[in-house]
């Protein structure tokens, strides 16, 4: 002690923040350890349980897709779903592939897998060639034995998805109890730090402090629906984790929100922001495609006669009726959309355009005229009077659809085909009863349908 007070101010100070320093770089070796231990660990759950969660997902969806490409082409005997069915066999062997690479998965029955799948495309085989010779077996021998096979090759699926699933949730305790251990042991240096140097322990709470008021700002601010709003944290540590995390979800939660708030409400269908989005996509990748723009005639004279409601239950059958005929002759690429009031698009397929537009024009003829009473019916038009005092005669509600195809023109974008669609529609409208439209084949040199070459083919059913 009198040595000590023979010390220098500045030797007592450095005296006074040595304990400190040691406290710190003990902190600091502890949680590098713990912190290189949680690292390995984060690494085996995300780049080992959690992607063999995600693989088991696709070959179940990859397998049954194969095996519903298996039951077409025993069906249609289809060359292309021939095809499909064994490019869906080499995708699930790459899945297979995929497991195996995966770190920490020796246990996986991945032989077992492979050999299960392998014969579940023999089955197949057998049966494809038995087609081609006209000796197939009864349909009911078929059904067991292949579905027999896909129920032990998923069943085998789920048990190496849930054992994926109980490995995650055992590293994650484990992670948790890593956590904790680490948190405890720093809370204990830091009150042997405190007792050294206060002044040492009120930088390191000040920055946390920051951390703290920073995130809660930023939850206040986006509990306001203030999306774009993001956390100000630039640190390294759990913190700036945690604000990255943060700022992931709060995008996130900004893109359902603009899904939620894109899609209407009276149908449930995407609405403008959505069609417009797809159809930019395919087009920008070269996808071949039908746009098909949908209107209801006279539909504000029957809103106007039946009011509001009967109005809003006419748009929801007819919303109806587009997503059935759609999915009756649907492909697995056709897409429905509701861009407002009576109108609505759908983006198909050039081959299955034709079958769609004839489903819905038929359709709606029989299903429109019981939305009236039967005098109006019986009648086959309303009667009105114009803002001039003039009586007029409303017909039926009719449908008019103007279909597009990038078929036989180069380089068209959303905007241009929205455009066309728009002027066949006007063309379409002007013709009585339902009909669609249909753009004849040209090579697009302007805007316009005549200088597009776009000479409107109508089809009235």
């Amino acid at each position: 002690m009198k040595r000590f007070f023979r010390f220098s101010l500045e030797e007592k100070m450095i005296l006074g923040y040595l304990p400190v320093i040691l406290v710190i770089i003990l902190i600091a070796a502890i949680s590098l350890q713990g912190h290189q231990e949680l690292d390995k660990m984060n690494q085996a759950i995300m780049k080992g349980d959690t992607v063999l969660v995600q693989l088991t997902d696709k070959m179940v969806d990859n397998l049954l897709a194969q095996e519903a490409y298996g039951r077409r082409f025993l069906i249609l005997d289809s060359r292309e779903m021939n095809e499909m069915f064994w490019q869906r066999g080499k995708d699930f062997n790459d899945l297979i592939a995929q497991v195996h690479g995966l770190p920490e998965q020796g246990n996986v029955p991945i032989a077992r897998l492979a050999s299960l799948h392998d014969e579940f495309e023999q089955i197949y085989k057998q049966e494809f060639i038995a087609q081609e010779k006209n000796s197939r077996r009864r349909i009911e021998d078929i059904d067991t034995s292949m579905q027999g096979k896909l129920d032990e090759i998923i069943s085998l699926i789920q048990i190496i998805k849930e054992t994926a699933i109980r490995n995650q949730q055992q590293k994650m305790l484990r992670f948790g109890s890593i956590s904790l251990n680490i948190f405890r042991t720093t809370i204990m240096l830091s009150g042997l730090g405190v007792l050294v140097g206060l002044g040492t322990i009120a930088v390191i709470t000040r920055s946390v402090s920051r951390s703290i008021r920073e995130l809660k700002l930023a939850t206040e601010v986006i509990s306001q629906g203030k999306f774009d709003h993001l956390a100000e944290i630039k640190s390294q540590d759990e913190f700036g984790e945690l604000a990255k995390a943060f700022n992931y979800m709060t995008s996130r939660l900004g893109r359902l929100e603009e899904m939620y708030i894109d899609s209407n409400p009276l149908t449930r269908l995407p609405g403008g922001v959505a069609i417009e989005n797809i159809l930019k996509s395919r087009l920008e990748t070269g996808t071949l495609l039908a746009f098909c723009m949908l209107d209801l005639d006279n539909f504000k004279s029957f809103n106007d006669r039946y009011g509001y409601a009967k109005g809003n239950e006419v748009i929801r059958t007819t919303a109806d009726l587009i997503k059935n005929a759609v999915t009756r002759h649907n492909t697995g690429d056709d897409f429905v959309g509701h861009i407002g009031g009576d109108d609505f698009a759908i983006i198909a397929k050039p081959a299955n355009y034709k079958a769609i537009c004839e489903t819905i024009v038929k359709e709606f003829d029989q299903t429109v005229p019981t939305f009236y009473k039967p005098e109006d019916r019986l009648k086959g038009y309303l009667e009105g009077v114009t803002r001039q005092g003039l009586k007029v005669r409303f017909p039926l509600m009719s449908i008019s659809i103007a279909v597009v195809t990038n078929e036989h023109v180069r380089e068209m974008n959303h905007i241009e085909i929205a455009e066309i669609a728009a002027e066949l529609k006007e063309h379409a409208k002007s013709q009585p009863g339902s009909v669609y439209v249909v753009n004849r084949r040209g090579e697009k040199s302007g805007p316009s349908l005549k200088e597009a070459g776009f000479l409107p083919k109508v089809v009235k059913k």
